[in-house]
């Protein structure tokens, strides 16, 4: 498979794209067994709903090791994390073949698979879970330059009220200065030319198996859980082999698994 031209197009000008149906449905069902397994077990490494609202800008750019430390049964895990190493599934998925030239074509460069950042299953839990503030993913990443991209699958239907991604078009190319964020890095909806970016953006509901691609500077958000059913999806994070991480950071202390080109 690869992007039309029109396609490649729509990802450099709007920093995303969806593409619908990706993966088959019973796939998404295997996965989702597995990764609701380790949930339930809350088989480390993990972050909790707690973890991720307190943990500093500091911690998030320099620590490395991603066991909770949490021996509270009741608490709400956030995400699984290091799952490229947990399942059989979760690795055939982050080395999916039909996937490979699309990803070829965006990087323009050989496919590298980053397991220091993402390679997550991703949850919202029913009514617990947090809103998800504006971001852009590549703050807490050190890299040579910003060519990365992020994989996201949805395991089952994703909407506005379960927690679907939202996206600010465009938003990868903007310069954005340091006052338009608070001190987590996060864009600050209280700042009046923020303001004015915000509302351009845009919420694409997904289907089991639809998979969206995007660049680690866009900006992206998502609510919290209203429902009654767990959100659950499965993102992974992706460079050029050109991209190098900076040495002596968090984005050089974990394995990468460089892909055959197809």
């Amino acid at each position: 498979m690869q992007l039309s031209s029109e396609q490649l197009s729509q990802f450099h000008r709007d920093g995303f794209i969806v593409l619908r149906g990706f993966l088959d449905e019973n796939t998404c069902d295997d996965i989702s067994e597995v990764a609701n397994w380790h949930l339930e077990e809350k088989i480390e490494p993990i972050e909790t709903e707690t973890e991720y609202d307190e943990r500093s800008k500091e911690y998030r750019t320099e620590v490395t090791d991603y066991t909770s430390n949490s021996d509270n049964q009741s608490m709400a895990v956030r995400r699984l994390r290091q799952v490229y190493d947990r399942d059989s599934l979760f690795k055939a998925w982050m080395e999916n073949e039909k996937i490979r030239p699309v990803l070829q074509q965006v990087l323009n460069d050989q496919v590298v698979l980053t397991s220091g950042h993402h390679n997550s299953i991703m949850t919202k839990l029913p009514h617990i879970s947090t809103a998800t503030a504006w971001h852009q993913d590549r703050r807490y990443w050190r890299y040579s330059d910003a060519n990365l991209l992020s994989i996201w699958l949805a395991l089952d239907d994703e909407f506005s009220q379960n927690g679907v991604l939202e996206f600010i078009p465009g938003s990868h190319k903007m310069h954005l200065s340091a006052e338009q964020f608070d001190e987590k890095e996060y864009l600050s909806e209280a700042n009046a030319v923020n303001k004015e970016i915000i509302s351009n953006k845009v919420s694409t509901k997904l289907k089991k198996g639809d998979v969206v691609l995007f660049h680690c500077l866009l900006l992206h958000r998502a609510n919290k859980n209203t429902t009654d059913k767990a959100k659950i999806s499965f993102v992974y994070t992706v460079k050029g082999k050109n991209t190098k991480a900076e040495e002596g950071t968090r984005s050089s202390e974990f394995p990468e698994i460089v892909l055959k080109k197809i």
